[in-house]
């Protein structure tokens, strides 16, 4: 009989290997509702594949290095300190420039791909399924959303594909990140893609219909998680929804939460432990949001919030 760490290492293998099946399975269903169309990933051409193949490959011994010497800050040096909070200048993922390169840039879609075992873009897909409850039926030209985190643009090019007359921003931190996000968005209108930080949201309050956070809030410390929900109901609108797609936490799927703690240390995410145990339901109520719903999706969970 094998013992409970290869009895665990054997589940993860298997879960892993299902994911895309899952994913494809999932996608197709929604596809045959109605709720979004067939997808492009929109990833490119086999050249450009290849090199940004080329580009994760090329710093994986990088990463190796930084990860057994948990060398973890070598972006924070005294031309970035002061222009990003000090949360933000670390080597997430220890990948090589943090989130403040053009090399980083483009070689983190397949970073997250291998990660996520080809199910990155599906997983972020699913964002789609409570934001179809909301707009379905009405003049999507009259509707505004906001995607906060919004990295190199996959989730809104998913979004745009749905909705491509409704008028979407999306603001990053990271220059290098939203110069992507352009280039990867140009064959779209009505949407916008600014640098700004999720602390002091850049529009009006009671201003959007629907905003949407991907894979963030596992990378914020806990009093900005705080900050930043505030932010996400001081801009909706009453009726309004906030959509979050990230990380499963402890308990979600009990058969995972081994991998989920051991994931911080393997990929230096110095704030997932405690977004694991983190109670959004409680930060969404004391910011003026009612908890609707979540829904596990794959290794990830969409949780779904309206604004009272």
């Amino acid at each position: 009989m094998a013992d409970p760490v290869s009895q665990f290492a054997t589940r993860l293998a298997y879960g892993a290997r299902q994911l895309p099946r899952v994913a494809w399975y999932i996608g197709h269903a929604n596809v045959e509702a109605g709720i979004y169309p067939l997808p492009a990933d929109h990833d490119g051409t086999l050249p450009v594949l290849l090199a940004r193949s080329r580009l994760f490959f090329e710093d994986l011994p990088e990463v190796h290095h930084r990860r057994e010497r948990r060398e973890v800050r070598q972006v924070l040096t005294a031309h970035t300190r002061g222009k990003r909070p000090n949360y933000y200048l670390q080597n997430f993922h220890f990948q090589s420039g943090g989130w403040l390169t053009e090399a980083s840039a483009q070689r983190y879609d397949t970073q997250v791909e291998v990660l996520f075992n080809g199910s990155a873009n599906a997983t972020r897909r699913q964002a789609l399924v409570p934001l179809y409850e909301i707009f379905a039926g009405r003049d999507q030209r009259r509707l505004k959303l906001l995607d906060v985190g919004c990295g190199t643009g996959r989730f809104l090019d998913s979004f745009k594909q749905a909705w491509p007359r409704l008028p979407a921003l999306g603001i990053d931190l990271s220059e290098a990140y939203v110069a992507e996000a352009k280039r990867h968005l140009k064959r779209w209108c009505w949407i916008n893609i600014a640098v700004a930080n999720g602390e002091a949201l850049p529009v009006k309050s009671d201003s959007q219909d629907a905003v949407t956070s991907i894979f963030m809030l596992h990378e914020l410390p806990p009093k900005v998680r705080r900050i930043v929900f505030r932010e996400f109901a001081r801009v909706l609108k009453p009726g309004g929804r906030l959509v979050v797609v990230d990380s499963l936490q402890i308990g979600d799927e009990p058969d995972y939460d081994g991998m989920l703690e051991l994931f911080p240390r393997n990929y230096h995410e110095p704030y997932y432990n405690s977004y694991l145990r983190e109670d959004f339901r409680g930060i969404a109520a004391a910011s003026g949001l009612t908890h609707i719903r979540d829904v596990n999706a794959f290794f990830s969970k969409v949780m779904a919030f309206d604004k009272r």
